[in-house]
C-alpha cells in the first residue's frame, strides 16, 4: 500500500455560480425571512448574509490588497485561533445590524465578482496565505485554500436556505465539491485513532450527489483514497442533508447518530462523525 496522491479539487469556476444563487435568494426574502434564525443558532439569516459579506472583504482586503487592518496576540494554538476568528465574527455581525437587506445585497453583488476575479489569479499550486487548519496542515496550496473558501460560501448559503425554507444547493456540481473538500479532513480526524496497518474504513455520502472515500492505514497514519485496496473494517454512510450540517456543527454527533449508518466496527466508524470542516 502507497500513500495516496489526491488531485486538487477544483472550485474556482464555481464562485460566479454560487454567488448568482445567493444575490437571487436574498432578493426574494421578505423582511420577516431576513429575521429568521439559523442553525449557527445565535444569527438570524441577515447576520449570517453579513458574514458572507465579511468573507468577502476579508478576501479583498488581505489576500488581494495585502491589508490586514489588526493583528491578533501571538496565536499559539488552534484554540488560539478560533478565539480570534470569532472575535472578528461577532464583531463585524453586531456592527453589520446596522446595515439594510438593500444595502447588504448590494454590498455581496460588489465585492462577490471582485473575490471571483481575484481566485483567478492565484497558481493553485503555491502556498497560500492561509493554511487549511481543520485538516491539520500549517502550509496549503492555493487549490486547498480556494476550496475551504467555497465551502464557507455553500454551507453558509445552504444554512440561510434551510431557515426560509427555499430549494438549497443540493445538486451534484454544486455539493460534490463540497464534500470532496470535506473529507480531506478526515485523516486528520482519525490522528489519534491506532489501528493496525491496513485498516481500512469506508465513509459514504449517499446518492448520486456524494460518493466513496476509503481511510486507510499506513505506517501509523491514516490516508485518504477514492478507491480501496482492502475489505472495510468498517462502513459509514452518510445521507447529504445530514453530512453538510454534521461536519459543519449544525446538528452535534449525538443527534446524527440515529441518522447515520455504520456496519463493521462500530467504534472505528463514530469517530468519522467528529469531523469538523470549520473554524470551531
Amino acid at each position: 500500500m502507497k500513500p495516496p496522491s489526491n488531485p486538487p479539487i477544483a472550485t474556482v469556476h464555481l464562485f460566479p455560480e454560487l454567488d448568482r444563487l445567493l444575490i437571487e435568494l436574498l432578493k426574494s426574502l421578505t423582511d420577516e425571512e431576513w429575521q429568521k434564525p439559523t442553525l449557527t443558532r445565535l444569527w438570524t439569516v441577515k447576520d449570517v448574509a453579513a458574514h458572507l459579506l465579511d468573507g468577502n472583504i476579508r478576501m479583498l482586503s488581505m489576500a488581494r490588497d495585502g491589508y490586514f487592518g489588526e493583528h491578533p496576540d501571538p496565536i499559539e494554538s488552534y484554540r488560539d485561533l478560533v478565539t480570534y476568528l470569532n472575535r472578528l465574527n461577532a464583531d463585524w455581525v453586531k456592527a453589520s445590524r446596522r446595515l439594510s437587506p438593500a444595502v447588504l445585497i448590494e454590498l455581496l453583488s460588489l465585492t462577490g465578482p471582485q473575490c471571483s476575479a481575484y481566485l483567478t489569479t492565484l497558481d493553485p499550486t503555491a502556498p497560500a496565505l492561509f493554511s487549511v487548519a481543520w485538516a491539520g496542515e500549517d502550509q496549503s496550496p492555493n487549490w486547498f485554500h480556494v476550496a475551504r473558501e467555497y465551502t464557507e460560501k455553500w454551507h453558509h448559503q445552504q444554512q440561510i436556505r434551510e431557515a426560509v425554507g427555499k430549494p438549497g444547493l443540493m445538486t451534484r456540481a454544486l455539493f460534490y465539491p463540497f464534500i470532496d473538500t470535506f473529507m480531506r479532513g478526515l485523516p486528520h480526524t482519525y490522528r489519534h485513532t491506532p489501528a493496525p496497518d491496513g485498516t481500512t474504513i469506508q465513509i459514504t455520502i449517499r446518492t448520486d450527489l456524494g460518493g466513496d472515500w476509503y481511510l486507510q492505514r499506513f505506517h501509523e497514519q491514516w490516508f485518504l483514497h477514492k478507491e480501496a485496496s482492502n475489505f472495510p473494517e468498517a462502513v459509514v454512510q452518510i445521507a447529504p442533508e445530514v453530512a453538510w450540517k454534521l461536519f459543519t456543527k449544525g446538528v452535534s454527533p449525538e443527534a446524527a447518530r440515529p441518522l447515520v449508518q455504520i456496519s463493521g466496527n462500530r467504534s472505528l466508524g463514530e469517530t468519522a462523525l467528529t469531523l469538523v470542516a470549520v473554524m470551531a
